[in-house]
């Protein structure tokens, strides 16, 4: 997704955001609208450096994003994780920023480890 958005830009489907200061980059996010739908939207990849974890990247870089899909018409914003323990402070963020789970594929990428998806409908 990132080779295509670099060498075809929004033209690729997708729109990368990266979170930056001082020249270092503090983390990144990948969306883009889903295919054969009219105003759904999906976040493909939300990432935080180490470092900065816990200190509002991912939750800046989510709202922007957000904004950025409601000014090109997006009603839905979809994100999905895993269920695995360590994936608790993406759910927590997205729980935060009022998605809602509303799907989980038990089992899904190994035996115990669920796919949850989350939905936002945008205002």
């Amino acid at each position: 997704m990132l080779n295509d958005y670099l060498q075809d830009g929004i033209r690729s489907g997708y729109h990368v955001l990266v979170a930056e200061e001082d020249s270092s980059i503090l983390g990144y996010i990948c969306f883009g609208q889903t295919p054969l739908t009219e105003a759904t939207w999906d976040i493909y990849w939300i990432v935080t450096s180490r470092d900065y974890q816990q200190k509002g990247v991912g939750k800046t870089l989510l709202k922007f994003a957000e904004e950025k899909i409601k000014q090109a018409g997006g009603k839905i914003v979809v994100v999905e994780t895993s269920s695995r323990p360590e994936y608790e402070k993406a759910r927590r963020l997205y729980r935060s920023l009022e998605y809602r789970l509303t799907c989980r594929l038990v089992d899904f990428y190994a035996a115990g480890d669920d796919k949850l998806v989350f939905v936002k409908r945008l205002g």
